[in-house]
């Protein structure tokens, strides 16, 4: 910790103003132990991420010192911005911060795509202190003409990254890093970066890839009072109560969701869509008092059904990962888990939405619907149990956002030099040196034009992403084309056109908010259906763009160590213990202890290489295994699967072979099309972009190191070395 004198009162280094309101608005005796740490390093100046589990006053920890120091050194104009990954999450905690700027005499505001144009016109004549945003949102405000940016961020000085570890695990993390280096090249000074985050395994590493073109530069402190805990509390028995339960259909799901905790708020996390609607009308026809929240609601239906949930009692929320951030929905009861979230990360996130309230403690209720449910929830909890958390990896070789960062610059700058654009982005990283090939690429084919050694917006970017002033440009995810879904003139959602265009026997009926639609007209040119409300009948389905989720190395092997024996340290009902033991028993050799497990079935000659190390490893392999794999197969988190014909010294060779030159998956085309800004890249760029995001080569390594058990199934279904 830098600056202060260690022994006084962190709080005597904040503002009197706020430390008035602190002790008598708030009524707080203390500060936690995050927001006392953070103190020194941001009035300090340093860059830092600030670690704490869900509701552990992040926001705090880093609003309070960087207004004192905003008041104390006198910044002038909009001089510290907010970025949240979601708008309603900036809904949600503007009050908080407004109330907070206005304790020290200054004033906070709102920017996305939802507030009003004349709202955004009062921000522009009357420069907020604090503004609340996206990062989409600061990229249009940057290349918008609408907007004078040198002069509206003139006085720029920090920023704050709340939920930065949900930014830096996908391309908006590449997106946001990428827009802040032009935001402070636009101020013309360093911008301090302050980033907020759950509890992640590389905190450390984070930080650094927050600091840009900073790293190594400029002081960074890593703030996490909680942390020198974890080797104490991994070898407890795990916080709160946390259970884990076996259902076998969604039905049945419904049924004890409805059953258990009546009088209680309880919040059901769901892994898509389409569960999300299907468990809402189940818990409905058995009169449960039930709200939904995902992703394909309009934005009133959801915030309604949120509303109503926060101020209601004995009632159900169901949801996506949409509810898993600090978006607030009052004082919950319970959480339970259909299945099992994709990572550790998401379950604290989770978990940490209880134990809120006084007297109260975390939970969660996990309601495995199969067997594959079953093994990944006690896969999840047994590394959690044992204190691991996932390390947050941004997605490599982003040259798609190179190319919509290369263009969103000219059409910020309107002329850029040839040999000067790597300056925006001090050269960090995939915006430096890599992204030369990208350059000429869209150069070559028009994307840009080039005269007297100056760049400038070409035809063909004009042509494909100039719709309503570049708007497309600013979006860095491209959307599933939904139809819009509308009873009268009220927006309910949007649903997948497959749901309009297959063959169905009488009416057409669509479920969606939880609720049953019957199809009265389908203006295909605008996309958009009207229905009308019925009784039941009603269908969910959503597609998929872009990689599909898949189990990481890490869960993986947990799942092959349930599978051996180690059980989760969490209470198991009767039925979980029952199904755990079925399955154990069913997929007995299919693993080993000491070696990976290689299976010739007698009755077919399939072979399968049951290798337990998750899709993308898998994937690795069967795509470096040529000469033995099946060329036809779509590998799996478990298993690959081989030739019939392969001997033991076939095999040999080829994984020596293998463990010197491994190779990147194959590309599906239609993955290729998922990738925003594909089009601006060369398709050789475009597909290895892709490949490199299928792929886990150190999980493909590790696993041609282990020794590998030959087995063979014979006509009576035993299996012998």
């Amino acid at each position: 910790m830098t600056g202060g004198d260690q022994d006084s009162d962190p709080l005597d280094r904040l503002h009197p103003g706020l430390v008035h309101h602190i002790v008598n608005s708030l009524g707080w005796p203390a500060l936690r132990p995050l927001q006392e740490e953070s103190i020194a390093p941001l009035l300090d100046g340093a860059d830092a991420v600030l670690l704490a589990p869900t509701a552990g006053g992040k926001t705090e920890a880093a609003a309070f010192p960087l207004l004192s120091k905003m008041a104390l050194e006198g910044w002038t104009g909009t001089s510290l911005l907010y970025v949240c990954p979601l708008k309603a999450l900036l809904n949600n905690l503007v009050p908080r911060l407004e109330t907070y700027t206005s304790w020290v005499g200054r004033t906070a505001a709102l920017w996305h795509g939802d507030v009003t144009h004349s709202r955004r016109k009062r921000i522009l004549s009357n420069r907020p202190d604090v503004l609340l945003t996206t990062p989409e949102s600061l990229e249009a405000m940057l290349v918008s003409t609408n907007v004078d940016h040198r002069a509206f961020f003139s006085g720029l000085r920090a920023i704050v990254v709340d939920e930065v570890h949900a930014f830096a695990g996908d391309d908006r993390g590449w997106h946001l890093l990428a827009v802040l280096e032009r935001l402070e090249r636009v101020a013309g000074n360093p911008v301090q970066r302050v980033g907020l985050s759950a509890t992640v395994g590389n905190p450390e590493q984070l930080l650094r890839w927050l600091q840009g073109s900073g790293a190594g530069k400029r002081v960074a402190h890593v703030v996490a009072p909680h942390l020198h805990l974890r080797e104490v509390s991994a070898a407890l028995p795990p916080p709160g109560e946390v259970e884990l339960d076996y259902v076998g259909s969604l039905d049945n799901a419904a049924r004890v969701v409805a059953a258990l905790h009546h009088g209680e708020k309880r919040l059901v996390f769901c892994e898509s869509r389409r569960e999300v609607e299907e468990l809402g009308a189940g818990l409905r026809a058995k009169g449960v008092t039930t709200f939904l929240s995902h992703a394909s609601l309009s934005v009133d239906e959801r915030t309604r059904a949120e509303e109503a949930f926060a101020e209601a009692r004995d009632c159900v929320i169901v949801s996506t990962s949409t509810l898993e951030l600090g978006i607030d929905v009052g004082d919950l009861d319970r959480v339970l888990q259909i299945g099992a979230p994709g990572t550790v990360a998401s379950f604290l996130q989770r978990i940490g939405r209880t134990g809120r309230r006084s007297g109260s403690v975390r939970n969660c209720l996990f309601l495995a619907i199969d067997e594959a449910d079953l093994l990944s929830a006690a896969a999840l909890l047994l590394l959690w149990s044992r204190g691991w958390v996932e390390p947050i990896t941004p997605p490599p070789e982003p040259r798609h956002i190179a190319a919509q960062q290369i263009l969103a610059l000219c059409l910020q700058e309107h002329r850029v030099g040839d040999r000067l654009w790597q300056e925006w982005w001090g050269g960090a990283g995939p915006f430096g040196p890599a992204a030369e090939p990208v350059m000429r690429h869209l150069i070559e084919q028009g994307y840009l034009d080039r005269d007297g050694g100056m760049l400038f917006i070409g035809p063909e970017a004009e042509q494909r992403f100039g719709f309503r002033h570049f708007m497309d440009l600013t979006a860095v995810f491209t959307a599933a084309p939904e139809f819009t879904v509308l009873s009268g003139r009220t927006e309910i959602g949007t649903t997948d056109p497959a749901l309009l265009t297959d063959e169905v026997v009488g009416p057409r009926r669509l479920l969606l908010a939880g609720r049953s639609w019957q199809v009265t007209y389908i203006d295909w040119s605008r996309r958009r259906c009207f229905v009308e409300p019925v009784e039941d009948g009603g269908r969910a389905r959503w597609g998929g763009m872009g990689l599909a989720r898949s189990a990481s190395f890490e869960l993986a092997r947990a799942a092959r160590e349930v599978l051996l024996g180690s059980t989760p340290p969490v209470r198991l009902t009767r039925r979980a213990e029952g199904a755990l033991a079925k399955t154990r028993e069913r997929y007995g050799e299919m693993v080993h202890a000491g070696s990976t497990v290689m299976i010739r079935d007698g009755q077919d000659t399939n072979v399968r290489w049951w290798t337990w190390a998750g899709n993308r490893a898998n994937a690795t392999l069967a795509a470096t295994l040529t000469s033995v794999a099946d060329p036809l197969q779509r590998p799996t988190d478990a298993y690959v699967r081989l030739r019939e014909d392969i001997t033991p010294q076939e095999w040999r060779k080829a994984a020596a072979e293998a463990a010197e030159h491994l190779c990147l998956p194959a590309v599906d085309p239609r993955a290729v099309a998922g990738l925003k800004f594909s089009a601006a890249l060369p398709p050789r760029l475009a597909e290895a972009t892709v490949a490199s995001r299928l792929a886990d080569l150190d999980g493909a390594a590790a696993v041609l190191r282990e020794p590998v058990r030959f087995m063979h199934r014979t006509a009576a279904g035993n299996a012998r070395e």
